[in-house]
């Protein structure tokens, strides 16, 4: 593993929770679910990809200037490696839970060592305060359970200035599957998300300043539902919802589903999965804005405000 350097990793204890449950999901199966999707990872995100590059764009408008770059949830790292040729003198960090992941990512990047890799929770970084310039995050919000947590953690590490830059999944995301399933039974099989309003919601409550978000609705076609099935499972998308059917779902309840879904059947025979990809801007504000949480709020200042308003001893 890739060491960062010391001025940019400080130890620092696990954060506690603070009570918000956006969503509903069990951490270690999603982890064991990309740590088993790595290897043909790329072949099935299309979309993911597509986002990224979107993503990656709107930076022309945002022009900011990073010196220190982390990529959030950075999977197999593609966009590491594009953070990197569009801020060449920037150190560039990728951090992902997913240590198959980050081996496919390290791969990817032997030969040059342009980007460095951590293993660690988004929301507990271990990451220096007040030591990040810029944060992008590309698809991956929809793994976290707490996204208060999450958000204060960014605030702790971003500098004043520093800009937030993510995209993630909305609710409508694949509701023609979670319809087809609600003609079968009763049980979640689709993994929820939160909505744009709580995503803006929880970046105000966390202090972030010129909070800008928007949605798109994208809709890819498949020649067969197995084959959507199949796509899912290749992008480590497994239902990791804790009140998911713990059993194996049985081969008459899939053709079941199968069936309902055709109800979505266009025209053309291909069917639809709807994704609704939601994009989010905010930067962080000068030192001392206050960071809330259910304990009421607390003001932050970087050690190198508090140094440079000291005054000095008579």
């Amino acid at each position: 593993m890739d060491n960062p350097d010391d001025n940019i990793f400080t130890k620092l204890p696990d954060l506690p929770q603070t009570g918000i449950d956006d969503l509903d999901i069990e951490v270690d199966q999603a982890r064991q679910s990309f740590d088993r999707a790595a290897a043909e990872y790329d072949q099935h995100t299309w979309l993911q990809q597509e986002i990224g590059s979107r993503l990656l764009e709107r930076l022309e408008v945002l022009n900011p200037q990073p010196q220190v770059i982390v990529d959030m949830g950075c999977g197999t790292g593609l966009h590491s490696l594009e953070l990197k040729k569009r801020y060449p003198k920037a150190e560039v960090i990728g951090i992902d839970f997913s240590n198959e992941m980050l081996g496919v990512a390290r791969q990817r990047n032997r030969w040059h060592r342009k980007v460095k890799y951590l293993q660690a929770d988004m929301a507990v970084t271990n990451l220096a305060d007040a030591s990040v310039d810029m944060i992008f995050s590309n698809f991956s919000l929809q793994w976290v359970t707490d996204l208060r947590q999450l958000f204060n953690e960014w605030r702790r590490i971003l500098k004043p200035g520093g800009l937030l830059l993510f995209s993630t999944l909305g609710p409508e995301t694949l509701t023609e599957l979670r319809s087809a399933w609600a003609e079968v039974d009763g049980d979640t099989h689709v993994n929820p998300f939160v909505d744009i309003k709580g995503i803006g919601d929880t970046l105000l409550a966390c202090g972030f300043d010129e909070t800008v978000a928007d949605a798109e609705m994208v809709t890819l076609t498949y020649s067969s539902v197995h084959l959507l099935m199949r796509e899912l499972k290749g992008m480590g998308a497994h239902n990791v919802n804790r009140q998911r059917r713990h059993t194996l779902t049985g081969v008459s309840r899939i053709r079941k589903m199968c069936q309902a879904y055709t109800e979505f059947c266009l025209p053309d025979g291909r069917f639809p999965a709807s994704w609704e990809v939601i994009y989010a801007t905010a930067w962080q504000p000068d030192d001392g804005q206050p960071i809330r949480s259910g304990e009421g709020e607390e003001a932050s200042f970087s050690v190198a405000h508090l140094l440079s308003n000291r005054r000095p001893k008579k």
